[in-house]
């Protein structure tokens, strides 16, 4: 006996099987996403998760997150799957946006608001503490990103009335941030 389908059967039944291999295919695309959970403790939550960045060894990844109302920058170590403090990072009553991370995972420069005006933030998560980078600036900035060693800051700033690109030079003695020989 023989099982026959008649050519509408054929299409949804083909149609079906393509489905089905789509689906069972996506597993395997190479994506990595954390579970999203209402506890804050992970990276994912149901509040927007913007602007990720990477450490140079895919470690360490900054994000801005609308968590509790509030846009604060916060870390994620991939290594043990979970946030890592940032004390005095982010300032209530206002926004902390737009963060870059340096290669190591060392420094983190963000947009703060916490001043009454945009300005470009250098955390250090060793000396955990936050310095305001364009507090002199005439003007707003936007999109800072930082160097991998860590000296270098570039961000956009309209100083001369349109957006241009200015670089921040933190010196030669700059303790420097490295990937490591791992």
């Amino acid at each position: 006996m023989r099982w026959f389908l008649n050519p509408r059967q054929r299409y949804k039944f083909l149609g079906l099987v393509g489905i089905a291999i789509a689906l069972t295919s996506c597993g395997e695309s190479g994506y990595v996403t954390p579970p999203t959970t209402n506890l804050g403790a992970t990276l994912n939550t149901k509040a927007a998760e913007t602007a990720p960045h990477l450490s140079h060894d895919g470690r360490y990844l900054v994000v801005t997150s609308d968590r509790d109302s509030q846009r604060d920058i916060f870390l994620y170590d991939r290594q043990v799957n979970s946030l890592i403090s940032l004390p005095g990072i982010n300032q209530p009553q206002s926004m902390q946006y737009q963060g870059d991370i340096s290669a190591d995972g060392r420094y983190i420069v963000y947009v703060s608001e916490q001043l009454g005006k945009t300005d470009i933030f250098l955390y250090d998560r060793i000396a955990l503490k936050a310095e305001n980078i364009t507090k002199n600036f005439i003007g707003e900035v936007r999109n800072p990103s930082i160097s991998g060693n860590g000296r270098f800051i570039v961000f956009e700033g309209n100083r001369s009335g349109q957006w241009d690109i200015e670089i921040y030079d933190r010196g030669i003695g700059t303790p420097l941030s490295l990937p490591s020989a791992e």
